[in-house]
């Protein structure tokens, strides 16, 4: 049932399928989805006209042969969704899901609603995935999280697009291909996926643009540091897993945001520093922890004279630890290896990353105090004639240690007029 139904979605954008068609024969990339054995399906309100349904697809019998694809749309009823702009899947990055990146629910009525929320509102039709490591329980099996690497998630989101494509044909939108959008490492995915689109034929093509926030795909060769680092970093993460260290838990991004969440004034498991403290410092002196650039933070801090994060400047303080506090327990080491074996470029990536191939729209949207200026590279490389870049930055240059931060994309007060709206507008206009 479920492989008659993907064969639809392909058949309604060639328009070239009739009721007793037979099996198809396609390119070995789409013949290889793997048919889903069981879909559970939820739904549930989220503001206004606005509903969340959420689909776990289980693709085998190994612990974590399941994603979940999430849909966020205007609907008439439940689950009955209102004509929309267009479409875009959204892919979230490390220590997240889909719905702690684009959908978050905080106590905090500061709060901004979420990037997937805003966008339903204005009319699109928001879709994502969920990685298989980001569908783990805390208590769950990762016996197969050696398997959990990139040639599989490029997979995954193969079926996450043709799955959004069946359902929206069946509701009436169309089965054409629909915008592709990652958030940091998800960025990176989501370049590979685009690129691995591009060489199909035309009528089995899913990915409409491409909307990269902040990272990058390929390093600056310049940035000659960051590139030796990089290998150095992809080679003991391959050793990692070689010696069954597989999973790359969140467990000190989930201590920091909880205890900054229920005794910011207490002094934390780093006794120079309280709670409160502790997560500014890793919020937004992240450099300390992870250097793609010298300034990168997750959330913009203000620094007194002596340097010390007195206050976060874009985000709310609790939205930002309660990012940290919902962090996924689990994440998988050999997706990390992976990547940065891909941002490395020495030839140990299992996949060979062709930017050159991509030539649908792509939009580049980062943070200063993030990858920021450095992710415009990767833009240079593609062969699309319709490349857009912003930057969103507070400071003239040489102000990144305070500059809007990587997180702040998608949590600043202000995100939606700064970074929201332009990517709105860009959609529209594709």
């Amino acid at each position: 049932m479920f492989r008659r139904i993907i064969f639809l979605a392909w058949c309604a954008a060639a328009v070239a399928c009739v009721e007793s068609s037979p099996e198809p024969q396609t390119d070995s990339a789409v013949a290889a989805l793997q048919v889903p054995t069981a879909v559970a399906v939820e739904h549930a309100a989220v503001r206004g006209d606005v509903g969340h349904t959420t689909y776990t697809l289980t693709l085998g019998a190994t612990p974590n042969a399941r994603i979940r694809v999430h849909r966020v749309v205007r609907e008439r009823r439940s689950s009955h969704p209102r004509p929309t702009r267009g479409a875009i899947m959204l892919m979230h990055g490390d220590f997240s899901s889909f719905a702690t990146n684009f959908a978050p629910i905080t106590r905090d009525p500061a709060a901004t609603p979420g990037l997937a929320v805003w966008l339903a509102e204005q009319g699109f039709d928001v879709w994502g995935i969920d990685r298989r490591w980001a569908v783990t329980a805390a208590d769950g099996d990762i016996s197969d999280y050696a398997d959990l690497g990139l040639v599989q998630e490029l997979d995954d989101t193969d079926l996450g697009l043709a799955w959004a494509r069946t359902v929206r044909w069946f509701g009436g939108a169309g089965a054409g291909p629909i915008h592709l959008a990652g958030f940091s490492r998800g960025g990176l995915i989501a370049y590979a996926a685009a690129a691995r689109d591009a060489v199909r034929p035309a009528v089995l093509r899913s990915v409409r643009g491409l909307v990269v926030l902040d990272v990058w795909a390929a390093i600056p060769p310049e940035r000659t540091d960051v590139i030796a680092a990089t290998c150095e970093g992809a080679a003991f993460e391959y050793q990692l897993v070689a010696e069954g260290f597989t999973d790359a838990e969140n467990s000190f991004f989930i201590e920091v945001g909880e205890l900054a969440l229920s005794a910011p004034d207490d002094t934390s498991p780093n006794p120079r520093f309280t709670n409160r403290q502790r997560l500014y410092r890793v919020a937004a002196q992240t450099y300390r922890l992870f250097a793609p650039t010298s300034f990168y933070h997750l959330a913009s801090g203000q620094l007194d004279d002596t340097g010390t994060v007195v206050a976060l400047r874009d985000s709310p303080e609790p939205v930002i630890a309660n990012w940290f506090a919902t962090a996924t327990p689990h994440q998988s080491m050999i997706e990390s290896a992976d990547t940065d074996a891909v941002w490395c470029g020495d030839g140990s990536a299992p996949i060979e990353l062709d930017l050159a191939a991509i030539q649908v729209p792509v939009l580049y949207l980062g943070a200063a105090g993030g990858y920021g200026d450095d992710g415009v590279y990767s833009t240079t490389l593609v062969s699309s004639h319709d490349v857009t870049t912003r930057v969103v930055r507070r400071f003239p240059l040489g102000g990144e240690l305070e500059d809007f931060g990587h997180g702040d994309l998608l949590f600043a007060t202000d995100a939606p007029a700064l970074a929201w709206q332009p990517l709105a507008q860009w959609l529209a206009a594709r």
